[in-house]
């Protein structure tokens, strides 16, 4: 990490998304140890390193199925305390008659032909509320002597507990966009507006979104702060391409355009991807370029299955979660370019990544992506429609042809990423929101109020 850090005088809870860690682990193939013991960067792990350099010291917090009682535990890589908080039994009762418990459907939360059923819709709304065990995480905070309260995502029933936690407790809640922009239940439409309300910061990296809760949620633009996922550019940085090259045996000469992160297919876009690449290799007939595509997930059958019914030449398929940063900032610096074709994107780390390895980027202009290549060719990159195969074959196809636009586009990515995304840069606009003007109003105003008061306080 660069940059000085500054002795941390504050605590942080930070509490990732999902019901249990389990649901984001297990599509991935890694073990609680792996997360424990391996797991680095991401927007969590660069989140605990621009804020201890903002002087907080976070606290992970963690929701566990497989744990019976609270462990304390560390975060070998980065020496963070990790809390794992058993899942209420009555969770793990009725998550366990679920097909799927983040399905926006009955059907297809329980399967066909289940939704007519009363006390299916209740559970299925009831969940994502049960997951929390309160009081355990109430006291970690107090024991922690956490004096903030940080979520993932604020679609989410976890971040509405938050918020009257930190009511409880006399804690300022914050939350970030990771994607999450609509829920399904009609129990958080209940919940949500007055938690929005009731939370004293968000940080919103792409500016779209920053409107949609401005306009949806009544919440104050003083509220909502410009906060980036960050990048550690010392483990993320261009590696000799030749000798990249060599490593993976890959040959010097073919032109290769990469991709990584998790296989959903619809959330990721990898259908409009293999649509965009049958065109751009029968454009180029006789041409070694090859797609690589590294990481697995949730979709591995799905997308094995159209791998092999297309018959697409050129494609590549490392089908692991790379725990290796060096390894995977050799696929990146190996590569020509890198491709993001994803329909819904929180604000995601991995094109920031490849930029920092010295990728342009070709990607669908989502609204973080519009926030990342903000300037387009110049902040390194080139956006196309969402789910326009077509559009995207062009830009592709343009990079793959010239190698010097390809090189030059690079260059300004990385320059980009150092400017707005590395850790120092978000480490002071972490820092802006959680010194602003609602911070210590917010905790007075909890600590006045408590739960008889929710009424937000506006900047």
């Amino acid at each position: 990490m660069t940059g000085r850090l500054e002795p941390a005088t504050k605590t942080i809870a930070i509490l990732p998304w999902g019901n249990v860690i389990e649901d984001f682990l297990d599509p991935i193939g890694l073990t609680l140890e792996a997360f424990r013991h391996q797991m680095t960067g991401g927007w969590l792990f660069g989140y605990v390193q621009a804020l201890r350099l903002a002087g907080w010291q976070p606290v992970l917090v963690c929701v566990s199925r497989d744990a019976r009682a609270p462990v304390r535990m560390c975060h070998a890589p980065s020496d963070t305390p990790v809390w794992l908080l058993p899942a209420s039994p009555v969770y793990r009762r009725l998550a366990g008659r679920m097909r799927d418990p983040y399905a926006w459907t009955v059907e297809k939360a329980f399967g066909p032909g289940s939704g007519a059923r009363l006390d299916r819709r209740v559970v299925k709304e009831l969940v994502p509320y049960l997951a929390t065990p309160l009081r355990a995480l109430a006291k970690i905070l107090r024991d922690e002597g956490c004096t903030a309260i940080l979520t993932q995502e604020y679609e989410y029933a976890r971040f509405d507990w938050c918020v009257v936690l930190g009511r409880r407790l006399g804690l300022p809640v914050y939350a970030t966009f990771q994607g999450g922009d609509r829920h399904a239940g009609r129990l958080e439409d209940l919940c949500r507006k007055r938690a929005m309300l009731g939370a004293t910061g968000f940080a919103v990296g792409a500016e779209d979104e920053a409107r949609r809760i401005a306009d949806r949620y009544a919440v104050p633009e003083e509220r909502i702060w410009p906060v980036h996922n960050p990048i550690d550019l010392g483990l993320w940085r261009p590696m000799d391409r030749r000798e990249a090259r060599q490593a993976l045996g890959w040959p010097e000469q073919a032109r290769i355009v990469i991709c990584h992160g998790r296989i959903d297919i619809w959330r990721k876009g990898l259908d409009i991807l293999l649509d965009a690449w049958q065109r751009v290799t029968a454009a180029r007939a006789g041409c070694d370029i090859r797609l690589v595509l590294v990481g697995t997930g949730q979709d591995d059958a799905r997308l094995r299955s159209e791998l092999e019914r297309r018959h697409l030449p050129g494609v590549e398929w490392r089908d692991r979660y790379e725990l290796d940063r060096t390894a995977m900032c050799r696929y990146l610096s190996a590569a020509d370019l890198y491709v993001l074709a994803s329909r819904v994107e929180g604000f995601p780390v991995a094109p920031l990544e490849a930029m920092s390895c010295g990728l342009p980027v070709v990607a669908s202009d989502i609204p973080a992506m519009k926030a990342i290549l903000e300037g387009g060719r110049e902040a390194g990159g080139i956006l196309c429609g969402v789910a326009d195969p077509e559009a995207l074959a062009d830009a592709v196809g343009l990079l793959i042809d010239d190698p010097t636009l390809a090189g030059a586009l690079g260059r300004q990515a990385r320059l980009q990423v150092e400017a707005k995304f590395s850790i120092p840069a978000v480490s002071r606009q972490l820092s802006a929101m959680l010194s602003g003007p609602c911070h210590e109003g917010a905790a007075h105003d909890a600590r006045a109020g408590g739960l008889r008061d929710r009424r937000p306080r506006i900047c």
